[in-house]
This record gives structure tokens, C-alpha cells and sequence, in this order.
């Protein structure tokens, strides 16, 4: 025993002298700039009026939070005030820092960048104001799988004599434990901090949190004992550099700030490889953004929305939260909602599995579905969890058949029954627990909160039908996969009925619209009364009147007659036809009738907070807010909902015409990016936009739509008069790789149609009496006919076809 002991001492030492020797050495080594590696990539430069809103340099283990004009203001309300500055979950490290330079006995105070730009892999600001003697750049990126940032200042001598320039360097370290860290036991501690070996190292007092920060120049530990006047446990250090820029020429002042919520040893030693090797972390992280982006490469005559599909794809990589003890998956926004949520993976997970991105898809669900089981062990799925495993709301009722159908269509690109083995029995709990819990009248219409958290809505809601009955339908494709015949036929009789009854009892004529509830006269009127304070207190003059005239209706009712209210035009209306299950008849009149409550930047949220200027107003959200609300947005998931809605029913105009109106956000606020809010309110990085731009975009209007395990891809093309052309390359599905491009005529559509597996069938379809003419390879065909669709099969490596009027 005793052996064993001293073996393993030595062992630790010799391991902590291998980081210290990897950390001396790294004191003596000359960076590298990596500003060349910023030249010639692909960047969005900012608005000069949004430099004083956020953006973010991210990673997947790491990521910083400031303002464009190179600050860190508090910002964020979830956890007030502390969702910015750098973040290493389950902690923070730092709420950000300060730079002065003094060049030739002048002060300069680095907090006012005059230009902003981001790039997929990091940012650059420039202060191309402070004088005509001298330029700064500071460039900044978090490498791969590190706990770590690099930024670098990078200093041009214009003058043609040398200058001499003090940098002082101030940090505010801040390691506190993420929001609903009290639920875990982690407690906020004083921050320490020492200077040694020409670094610091900070340590909470009551726990392993560490950062180290330092430059690979030479530092002198000015102070580290000023105090914040409203934060106790920060430390605040100050340390100076000095260095010469030559005449006419560059230098460069690099600084690396790396952290850990487990060890001092792991922060050194983060520290130590990233200080020294930032050229090659970030050549590595730009070559693995190339790859992600050849994958489902789409190629449009609109470069505006085929530039912004690209940026999401960006944006999806930013939200990549990988927390050791807890798993790796996408959270749902920054900077205030960088934990994860059951629902919004559900929408975008659906987008993102036709990216090529099964990895992050695989690791997302498994998290998800891992946090479920663990809390709930029923089938039901959590709706938000913090990065330390606290959940703050275990599901609200629409999420667990969303997983469902999550679930059938990762299965149908993948192929992988090892995956639909997996997590099938925890579908057939959560259905169980669907009805059994949540269905008390026994209609098969499951009561409770779906995706509209407005208080009293939590009756039959028109999403939670919908979401259920899709969910049935898919768990019945499942079963039936799975050999569970009698499960499946159950499964498929309660969507027919569920899907029976949406038509019938959502259905509201006299509004042209689906209902956004079903419920009882007192739970209306009451809903009503909180609606028309809310309009009134919006000054919506028109809500208030169609409410007002609505309760005088609603008080004729019936006390315990349950119905269908159009109340609040909440977006969860369109539902129906977002899932393709409203009869076609009601879907045109409700797609009309949603039409009404659109601005320029796409759909309300809740329609009866739209106001008269709604057709026109494309100005800012945010500006006067001094509150967090989301009362009266306009958000990209609606907007989304709707274009896959449209869609569905054969309107692929309508649906362009709305992610051209998301694309008005586009780099409004932040470059490369499109607010949660449109078009610039909320999380400035928003994870469910790859569902409002990759269903309609990848699934409807290129039209393709996998059955992996058969190994056949339907593709069935739903084109916009104004995309005249458009190419989708490497699109992985199960082990094949297709491709697809298509020119679009007055009379005619062509297509060119490759794939690697020669084996695969391949269904081309459109609907009955589109086309007169089909041609295959040159050859006239004829098309099958079933139900209202034209269809031909094919196989092969390549082919080419040409429709014609």
C-alpha cells in the first residue's frame, strides 16, 4: 500500500513539472500573429450604431461575451447583469477587462472600437481613431475543445520613428457558479489572485474555480487589491507591458485567458498549450468550420439567403455547450440562454440533421434524453436545464411528443436502428404519460402548457394537439420499423382521431382561423379579461374592440360547454398546417387569415399585439426598452412555422417571401447573425433559426426527404418563382451522399440529380398536372400516378430531368 502511495506522488509531481516546463518554455516563445489568418476568410462588418450592443467569441467549451466597441458592460437579466464576460459553464471567469496604452507619454484608452467585424471562427475590432501615429487591431478567437481565449493586439507604427508604448492590462475576475447554481451547492466564493511566473492566477476561496491569464510578453503586477463596489468576490488586477513598435512597422501584444471548474493544474495547462500554439488551434478550427460548411453546400441566384443559411450554420456552432459531467449539445441562445432546452432542440435538430451535422444532433439528444430520464423517468421531456444539471421546469406538455417525431426524423436521414432502438421505449413511456396524465375527459387532446407560456393557457392548447397527433403518426412509422405491428396500428388510430378532431373541434369558422385553446366559458372570459388589459395597456385599439365584442359572445355560451376560442391569434394556431394536417380547404383560409399579423420582419408571436403600423414599421425592437419583454415581438420561429406552413400547401412564393422578411435581420444588430427577436432583440445568436430556414429551404424547396432504412430518397422539389437557380451539394443521408441543382425557366424546371450509392431509389414527385412533359436522361417518361402526385423512380449515379409545360 505504501508503494502504491509513493509511486502515485511521484507520479503527481512529475506531472505537475511537465506543465510547469511546458509553461516556462511557453514565457520564451515568440507568438506568432495569427492576424494573417483573419485575411481573406469571410467576415461581415458591423453597423458603426450597433458597436455598443453584444456579440460573441465562442467555442464549444468556452465562449466571451462583450459589446462591439471592444467593452464589457454588465449586461443579460437572467442571471442580472452577469451574462456577459467570459464563460466557462458550469462557471464564470472573468466579467471582462480593461486596456490602456501610453504611447510616447500619450494615454489611450482602448474602449471605444471604431469598426466591428465577425468572422465563423472569431472577431476582429479596430481603433482607427486614437491617433495618425499608430493603428490597433485586436483579434480574438476560443480554440477547439479548450477552456481558453486568445486575444491579440496587433499595433502598426505609422510614423517613421519608433514608439514606445506602455500597456496596462485590467482584469475583473468573477468566478461564480451558473444561474440555479444554489440548487447544486455551488457557492459563490472571494476571488484570490496571485502574479507569478509572469501570469495570474486567480482561485475562488471556497472552491476549485481557477482562471489564468497573461500575456507571453514581460508584465509587472501593478495592483490586485482594488474592490468592486457592487461585487464583493471579484478581484480586480492591473499588470503593465511594455514594449517598442519600430519605425513603419508591427508588433504585437498577446494575451491568453484560460480557466477550470475542477483544478488549478487544468487551467495551467490549458493555458500553457494556447498561449505559445495559437496559430495552429485557430487554422485548426477554421479548416474543421470549411468542412461543416461543404456539407449540404447551398448555392442560390439569391446570394442574400443563400449568405445567411451559410451564417446559421455559423451561429449553430457558436451554441455548442460541451460541459463536462453533463454532455455536449446546443444550447438555445446567448448570452441569456446558454443551457438547454428540450424544445428548442426539437425544432432545430430537425433543421440541422439535413447539415450533415449527426454528430452534434447525436450528442444533443443524448443529453437531453439523459437529464429526462434522470429527472423524470417517465417518457416526459425537460424543457430547460442549466449547465449544472439543475432543471428549472421538467416539461411543459408539448415537448415530449415533439421528441417523438424528433426522433423518426433523425431516423429517417440516419437509417440507424441501433438509434431508434435506443430511444423508442422512452416514446412509448411518454405517450403513456401524454394521455394517461394529462388527459383527464379522455378525448385524446392532452391539457397543458405548450409552446405559448401565457399564464391560464394551459387548457386543450391547439400545438399540444398537434404536436401529439404527429407524434402518434411517427411513433406508428416507428413501431411499425421495429416489427411492434398491434403498437403501431394503436398509435395510428389515435392520430387519425386526434387529427379528426383538431379539424373539427380547433376549427373556428367565423374567424377563418384554427382556435388557439379549447376550453370552458369561465376559463375564456377570464383569459379574455387579462387580454384586453394587456391590448389596452399596449394601446391596440383594434384588439381591444374584437376582444370586447368577443366576450359580449362568449357570455351567450353555456357554463360547461367546452369549445374552440380564437383569442389571443397566438402564432401556435398555424400548427396545424405546419405539420400538414389541416383539411386544405381550412389551411388556405388560416393561412390568409395569419397574413394579418406580420410586419416586415415576419410573424407575431401573439397577434393582438400587432398595431396599424405593423405593414410598414421596419425599425429597431429594442430601442426604449428598459425591460426584458417579449411583448409585441416579432421572432424567427413563428416566422418559420409559417414558411414550412406555407409550403405544405403549395405555396412556395408566400413561404419565401417570409425568410426574405427574416433576412431583414440579418447582420442588423450583430454581423453574421439573426436576433431572436427581430430584428434585434433578445439573444443575439438564436439556435432554432436552422429550423426556419433549413425545413423550408433543404426539405421543401429542394424537396428532399429521406427513408434511409429503405435506402430511398423522395425528392420533390417546391420551387419559388423568384430562385431561378439553386445547387445543394453533399448531403449526407445514412451512407449515401447525394447532390441536387436546378434551373428554373417560365415553362420548364431542370434538374440534375447525383448520388454516391448506385443502389439507393431515388422518387421524384409533383403534383398531378404540373408538368406535360417528363424527361429522363433525354428519354420521354411517363409518370405513376397516386393519389394527386405524379411520380417516376430512378437509380444510377447521376440523371438529369427536364419538366416542361
Amino acid at each position: 500500500m505504501t508503494l502504491t502511495f509513493d509511486k502515485m506522488n511521484i507520479f503527481k509531481i512529475l506531472c505537475f513539472l511537465l506543465v510547469f516546463f511546458q509553461f516556462s518554455f511557453a514565457q520564451k516563445t515568440v507568438s506568432k500573429s495569427i492576424a494573417s489568418l483573419f485575411t481573406n476568410s469571410e467576415k461581415i462588418q458591423g453597423k458603426p450604431e450597433y458597436l455598443a450592443s453584444p456579440y460573441a467569441a465562442a467555442g464549444d467549451r468556452l465562449y466571451m461575451v462583450g459589446h462591439q466597441d471592444g467593452t464589457f458592460p454588465d449586461l443579460g437579466w437572467h442571471v442580472q447583469g452577469e451574462m456577459g464576460g467570459v464563460w466557462c459553464h458550469p462557471i464564470k471567469l472573468l466579467d471582462g477587462f480593461e486596456v490602456e496604452m501610453l504611447v510616447n507619454n500619450q494615454k489611450y484608452v482602448l474602449n471605444k472600437a471604431d469598426t466591428f467585424e465577425n468572422y465563423a471562427f472569431g472577431n476582429k475590432l479596430t481603433y482607427s481613431s486614437l491617433s495618425s501615429d499608430f493603428l490597433v487591431e485586436r483579434y480574438q478567437f476560443v480554440p477547439d475543445g479548450k477552456k481558453a481565449v486568445y486575444i491579440e493586439f496587433f499595433i502598426k507604427n505609422m510614423t517613421n520613428t519608433a514608439l514606445n508604448v506602455s500597456i496596462e492590462f485590467k482584469a475583473i475576475s468573477n468566478l461564480m457558479p451558473v444561474w440555479l447554481g444554489e440548487r447544486t451547492n455551488m457557492v459563490d466564493g472571494k476571488d484570490e489572485a496571485v502574479f507569478k511566473e509572469n501570469k495570474w492566477l486567480v482561485k475562488d476561496k471556497l472552491n476549485p474555480w481557477f482562471v489564468v491569464y497573461g500575456s507571453s510578453s514581460k508584465g509587472i503586477a501593478i495592483s490586485n487589491k482594488e474592490n468592486h463596489s457592487r461585487k464583493p468576490n471579484t478581484s480586480i488586477t492591473r499588470t503593465q507591458y511594455n514594449l517598442t513598435v519600430s519605425p513603419l512597422a508591427n508588433a504585437i501584444f498577446p494575451f491568453t485567458i484560460a480557466g477550470s471548474e475542477k483544478s488549478q493544474m487544468e487551467a495551467l495547462r490549458t493555458y500553457a498549450e494556447l498561449s505559445p500554439n495559437a496559430t495552429p488551434y485557430l487554422q485548426k478550427k477554421q479548416n474543421r468550420l470549411l468542412n461543416i460548411i461543404e456539407k449540404s453546400k447551398i448555392t442560390f441566384s439569391d446570394k442574400d439567403l443563400e449568405k445567411g443559411f451559410r451564417w446559421i450554420k455559423y451561429n449553430n456552432d457558436w451554441l455548442i455547450r460541451d460541459v463536462e459531467g453533463q454532455g455536449r449539445g446546443l444550447c438555445a441562445g446567448l448570452p441569456d440562454y446558454p443551457w438547454w432546452f428540450g424544445v428548442d432542440n426539437e425544432y432545430t435538430l430537425k433543421g440541422l440533421i439535413a447539415t450533415g451535422r449527426k454528430d452534434l444532433v447525436y450528442s444533443t439528444i443524448d443529453l437531453i434524453h439523459g437529464i429526462s430520464e434522470k429527472t423524470n423517468g417517465n417518457g416526459k421531456i425537460v424543457h430547460e436545464v442549466s449547465t449544472n444539471g439543475a432543471v428549472f421546469n421538467n416539461g411543459n406538455v408539448n415537448e415530449t411528443p415533439q421528441f417523438a417525431s424528433l426522433i423518426w426524423e433523425v431516423f429517417c436521414w440516419t437509417g440507424d436502428k441501433a438509434f431508434l432502438n435506443k430511444y423508442f421505449p422512452t416514446i412509448e413511456k411518454g405517450l403513456e404519460w401524454l394521455l394517461k396524465e394529462n388527459d383527464k375527459d379522455g378525448n385524446l387532446l392532452p391539457d397543458g402548457f405548450g409552446m405559448m407560456e401565457i399564464h391560464g393557457m394551459d387548457s386543450e392548447m391547439i400545438d399540444v394537439a398537434v404536436y401529439s397527433q404527429k407524434a402518434f403518426a411517427d411513433a406508428a412509422k416507428m413501431a411499425k420499423v421495429l416489427g411492434k405491428t398491434s403498437l403501431a396500428n394503436q398509435y395510428q388510430s389515435k392520430a387519425d382521431k386526434i387529427k379528426e378532431k383538431i379539424n373539427k373541434d380547433f376549427w373556428v369558422e367565423e374567424s377563418n382561423s384554427y382556435a388557439d385553446f379549447i376550453g370552458t366559458k369561465k376559463q375564456a372570459l377570464h383569459l379574455l379579461d387579462d387580454a384586453i388589459i394587456r391590448a389596452d395597456t399596449l394601446k391596440k385599439p383594434w384588439a381591444v374592440a374584437e376582444l370586447q365584442s368577443s366576450k359580449k359572445q362568449i357570455e351567450t355560451y353555456r357554463d360547461n360547454e367546452k369549445r374552440g376560442f380564437v383569442m389571443h391569434h397566438n402564432w401556435v394556431v398555424n400548427t396545424p398546417m405546419e405539420m400538414g394536417i389541416a383539411d386544405r380547404e381550412k389551411a388556405i383560409k388560416a393561412l390568409e387569415t395569419a397574413k394579418k399579423f406580420t410586419n416586415p420582419y415576419g410573424m407575431f408571436v401573439t397577434g393582438i399585439d400587432r398595431d396599424e403600423t405593423a405593414g410598414s414599421e421596419e425599425g429597431s425592437f429594442v430601442t426604449n426598452r428598459k425591460i426584458f419583454t417579449y411583448t409585441g415581438a416579432v421572432m424567427t420561429l413563428p416566422t418559420g412555422v409559417q414558411a414550412v406552413a406555407e409550403n405544405n400547401y403549395g405555396r412556395p412564393d408566400e413561404a419565401y417571401s417570409l425568410l426574405k422578411r427574416m433576412m431583414k435581420s440579418f447582420s442588423f444588430a450583430l454581423p453574421g447573425s439573426i436576433y431572436e427577436v427581430s430584428p434585434d432583440f433578445g439573444m443575439f445568436s438564436q439556435a432554432w433559426n436552422m429550423y426556419a430556414f433549413g425545413e423550408p429551404i433543404i426539405k421543401q424547396f429542394f424537396g428532399i426527404k429521406p427513408l434511409a432504412h429503405l435506402k430511398t430518397i423522395h425528392i420533390s422539389p417546391l420551387l419559388p418563382s423568384k430562385l431561378t437557380e439553386g445547387k445543394i451539394e453533399s448531403v449526407e443521408i445514412g451512407e449515401n451522399l447525394i447532390g441536387m441543382s436546378f434551373t428554373q425557366k417560365t415553362d420548364s424546371q431542370i434538374f440534375d440529380i447525383s448520388q454516391k450509392n448506385t443502389d439507393w431509389k431515388l422518387v421524384f414527385s409533383q403534383p398531378k398536372g404540373k408538368f406535360g412533359n417528363w424527361r429522363l436522361n433525354g428519354k420521354l417518361v411517363k409518370p405513376m400516378v397516386i393519389a394527386e402526385t405524379e411520380v417516376i423512380e430512378f437509380k444510377g449515379l447521376r440523371n438529369s430531368l427536364v419538366l416542361e409545360n
